[in-house]
């Protein structure tokens, strides 16, 4: 007989598979409501992608390793489960730099209405551009603000969901026809053309254009926030949220088990038992419910039914420590407002365009598109004392049109040379080598590390690195979907990650909607 963990009880209300934000929302949520919830998490602490860590040897930094910003947490989860969790709103909403007729310019979004429209002035000559921004945005704005609510709903049919909206020109833009056309109606300028798009972009390897509208799923995720659209910053790192979910968790009784990996799943629709293993046993444990807080992939190995198409992530995640900002090209703008925000590198129309074609041919893009922001400027609190007092400041990077395909030949080589072909193209619009400002850590060496789709798949074990799973899915209801949309066709297995109707990014919705699902609301 296999060794058991000696865990409070043999039969549990619900197991949860995966201790990532998603799994610890749901056993928050069930263990509030009286359940009895069992967490069991393969690593040996809990908070999946969205952790904070000190990845460099010696150097007091403590960064969002992998997710890094908030947006869909909504704030009925923070007040539901009292988390003491808070983010901080950006000053500046994004800068990107170019170079027009030889001199270096760029276009600020941020610092009040009359700032950024003078910016839009600047780069463009007039204020067209600048108003069917605002027009865009106002559109964008009216749909997150009768679309996010529902997220944590029962899921819609698209009927209600589009008379919801009462918009039928947003409702075609959004829901019906590739994002490139609205992109292209509304918008001249490449570069202004090039920030809107990216938000379609984000680990979505799709072109503007693209029929299955992969990238309208991306952008409608991006643009709906808090019904606003913002992307906060996590005050304390990304860890802080986990953390205190997991205090939420166990605080209403949750127990959670790390080190305890979940290797099967066998149920007869009214009670299931999950076999795992430790570095020293292996065991089983019976529960009423089971939800799987990782991949549809993940969830069909634990089943044994055949799994689904394998996902394919394409983003380069990029994590750095400076001595200090460097000084940019374009003087009129100070870089502790340009990092502020996001700061669009080689993300102009036309360049995102010639990326995806290069990227969908099999070649490492020759202008790789990404954008940076600056933790440490909203929040100094994931820098050491010593660091902050010494100016030292954080460097998020997230490169764009990487498909895991690029890197399944060398993906070390794929990774050194996309590095420094993206940081080549920060540098084209930097007074001074972005090297010069790295930190060195204990030994010494620059504090800068990348993670490719294939390090995510192996560290996190995302399918194919895949940040959402698999591919977004509009935000209602159809043939394969049941009523919240994390339903498994197993009458008591449920879908609480990313890869349910719904997921994608740090939500804690698809954790949320598991829970109803389970408590039968």
């Amino acid at each position: 007989m296999p060794a058991r963990t000696a865990f409070a009880r043999d039969l549990y209300d619900a197991v949860i598979v995966g201790g990532g934000h998603n799994g610890l929302v749901a056993a928050a949520y069930l263990a509030r409501a009286g359940k009895s919830v069992l967490v069991l998490e393969r690593l040996g602490h809990t908070g999946g992608a969205a952790v904070s860590t000190r990845p460099f040897a010696g150097v007091d930094a403590r960064l969002s390793r992998y997710s890094y910003l908030v947006s869909l947490l909504p704030k009925k989860i923070v007040d539901d489960l009292g988390l003491d969790f808070t983010v901080r709103k950006r000053t500046v909403s994004s800068y990107t730099p170019t170079v027009r007729d030889g001199r270096p310019g760029g276009l600020l979004v941020g610092g009040g209405q009359d700032r950024t429209a003078a910016s839009f002035r600047r780069l463009t000559g007039s204020d067209a551009e600048f108003r069917a921004w605002q027009a865009f945005y106002e559109t964008t704005r009216q749909v997150a603000e009768r679309v996010f609510p529902t997220l944590t709903e029962p899921l819609p049919t698209a009927a209600a969901l589009r008379e919801r909206v009462a918009d039928d020109a947003a409702w075609r833009m959004l829901f019906e026809e590739p994002i490139g056309v609205a992109v292209e109606d509304r918008f001249t300028d490449d570069l202004v053309r090039g920030v809107v798009l990216t938000d379609a972009l984000i680990g979505t390897f799709a072109d503007a254009h693209d029929p299955s509208l992969a990238q309208n799923r991306c952008f409608l995720y991006h643009v709906i926030g808090q019904g606003t659209g913002d992307w906060d910053v996590p005050v304390g790192g990304m860890g802080a949220l986990t953390d205190a979910l997991a205090e939420a968790a166990r605080a209403a009784g949750a127990e959670i088990a790390t080190g305890h990996e979940a290797t099967a799943i066998r149920t007869d629709g009214t009670e299931a038992e999950v076999s795992y293993a430790t570095s020293e046993a292996a065991g089983t444990v019976a529960a009423r419910h089971v939800l799987v807080n990782a991949s549809p992939q993940a969830l069909a190995e634990l089943v044994g039914d055949t799994p689904p198409e394998r996902a394919e992530g394409a983003q380069l995640k990029v994590n750095m420590l400076l001595k200090r900002l460097p000084r940019l090209r374009d003087t009129s703008v100070d870089p502790r407002e340009a990092f502020a925000g996001t700061f669009h590198i080689a993300e102009g129309y036309g360049q995102l365009a010639t990326a995806y074609a290069e990227a969908a041919r099999g070649e490492l893009p020759s202008a790789p598109p990404s954008e940076i922001y600056c933790h440490s400027l909203t929040d100094p609190s994931i820098l050491g004392p010593e660091l902050a007092s010494r100016g030292y400041q954080t460097l998020t990077l997230f490169g764009l049109h990487t498909p895991a395909r690029l890197f399944a030949g060398d993906n070390d080589k794929a990774r050194e040379q996309l590095l420094a072909a993206t940081l080549a193209q920060l540098d084209a619009h930097l007074d001074e080598p972005l090297g010069d400002c790295l930190a060195p850590d204990a030994d010494g060496r620059p504090c800068i590390e990348a993670k490719t789709p294939l390090d995510l798949e192996r560290d996190l074990r995302l399918p194919g690195g895949n940040i959402f799973h698999r591919p977004l899915a509009f935000p209602y209801a159809d043939d394969s979907t049941g009523r919240w949309g994390v339903e498994t066709g197993l009458a008591n297995v449920w879908l609480c990650g990313a890869g349910a109707v719904r997921g994608g990014g740090v939500s804690g919705i698809p954790g949320h909607n598991a829970a109803m699902a389970v408590l039968g609301r």
